[in-house]
C-alpha cells in the first residue's frame, strides 16, 4: 500500500525563485537563506518519493474573485508554470499523478471534506519555489506531484482545525491506496509576514519558532490557534502558516525533527524550513458519520 514517509515545511517567498532562476543563490544576501536547504537537498536524493502531495495557496494565478475554492484537488496529468505577470519561470512543468490525485479526492468527499477538482491548471511560485528550493534546477522534476490548493487569501481562510483534519484525512487516503507508493506531504507558505498597511513588514521571530517547535513531537496545540491570533502575532499573511498543519496532520500522532532553517531577512518575511518523519504515524480512524450506506463507510474506511 502507499504509505506517508515524510513532511516538508517550507516559505515559498517567491523572490527564490528570482534568484534561483538568474544565478544568485550564491549573493551574499541569498547565501544564507539557501544555506538552509542544503541538507534537505542531500536528503530527499537518498529519500526520493515517488509522489509529492504539495499544499500551497495560489496567488490570483489560476483563481480569482470569480472563484475561490476553499480546497481544491489537482487531478490532471501535468501543470505548467503561471505567468504571474512578468513571463513563466523557465522550469519544468510538474507531473501529476492522476489515479492517486483521484483516489485521494474520492477518500476525501467521502469523508466529507467538499474538494474542489482541477484538472487543469497553471501552477504559480507557491508550487514551483519549493520544487526549486528541494531539488535545485533539473530539467525534469524527479518525482510526481499532487497540487493542493487553500485559499488563505480571501477571508474566510479555513481553520487551523480543520487544516488539521484535512490531513488525517489525507492519511487515511493514501494508507488506503493499493499501489505500492513512498508519499511525502509539503506544507509551504508563511511565515510571519504583512504586505500592506501600517504593519507593513512584520516580522515576529518569537511567534514564528514557536511555531516550529509545536510542530515537532506530540502536540496539537497549533490546531486551537483562531484567526485573529493570527493576524495579530503574525501580520495578514501570516494565516499562510495553517497550510503546515495538513502537512502535520497527515504525519500522525508524533513527528521527529530531521532539520530545521530559519532564517531573517528573506524579502520582507522569514524564511522558515523542516524535514519532518513520522514518529507515530497511525492513521487516525475517520469518523464514522450516521447515515452513511455500508458501501459509502466502507469506502471511507
Amino acid at each position: 500500500m502507499a504509505r506517508i514517509t515524510a513532511g516538508v515545511a517550507t516559505s515559498h517567498v517567491p523572490l527564490l525563485g528570482v534568484a534561483a532562476d538568474q544565478g544568485k543563490a550564491g549573493d551574499e544576501y541569498f547565501a544564507p537563506i539557501f544555506a538552509g536547504y542544503e541538507w534537505s537537498r542531500e536528503w530527499i536524493a537518498r529519500n526520493l518519493p515517488d509522489v509529492i502531495v504539495l499544499v500551497y495557496n495560489d496567488h490570483a494565478s489560476a483563481f480569482d474573485m470569480k472563484i475561490i475554492p476553499t480546497f481544491a484537488i489537482g487531478c490532471g496529468e501535468s501543470y505548467a508554470p503561471a505567468d504571474e505577470g512578468w513571463g513563466p519561470r523557465e522550469v519544468p512543468d510538474v507531473e501529476g499523478h492522476p489515479d492517486l490525485a483521484w483516489h485521494i479526492a474520492q477518500s476525501l468527499i467521502l469523508d466529507e471534506f467538499d474538494m474542489t477538482i482541477i484538472n487543469e491548471m497553471d501552477v504559480d511560485h507557491g508550487l514551483t519555489v519549493p520544487l526549486t528550493m528541494m531539488f535545485g534546477a533539473p530539467d525534469k522534476w524527479p518525482c510526481k506531484v499532487i497540487p493542493l490548493a487553500v485559499n488563505v487569501v480571501t477571508y474566510p481562510p479555513p481553520s487551523g482545525n480543520r487544516c488539521w483534519a484535512l490531513g488525517e484525512a489525507i492519511a487515511r487516503a493514501v494508507d488506503s491506496f493499493a499501489e505500492d507508493l513512498d508519499v511525502q506531504i509539503w506544507g509551504t507558505g508563511g511565515m510571519s509576514h504583512q504586505l500592506q498597511g501600517p504593519r507593513a513588514g512584520l516580522i515576529n521571530r518569537e511567534w514564528d519558532n514557536m511555531f516550529l517547535d509545536k510542530l515537532c513531537g506530540t502536540s496539537d496545540d497549533l490546531r486551537h490557534i483562531p484567526h485573529i491570533e493570527y493576524l495579530r502575532e503574525t501580520g495578514s499573511e501570516g494565516i499562510e502558516m495553517v497550510m503546515w498543519l495538513i502537512m502535520r496532520g497527515a504525519l500522525g500522532r508524533e513527528t521527529r525533527a530531521l532539520h530545521r532553517h530559519y532564517h531573517v531577512p528573506c524579502s520582507n518575511t522569514a524564511i522558515g524550513h523542516l524535514v519532518l518523519e513520522p514518529v507515530d504515524g497511525t492513521v487516525p480512524p475517520s469518523p464514522r458519520i450516521e447515515g452513511n450506506s455500508p458501501a459509502a463507510q466502507a469506502m471511507i474506511e
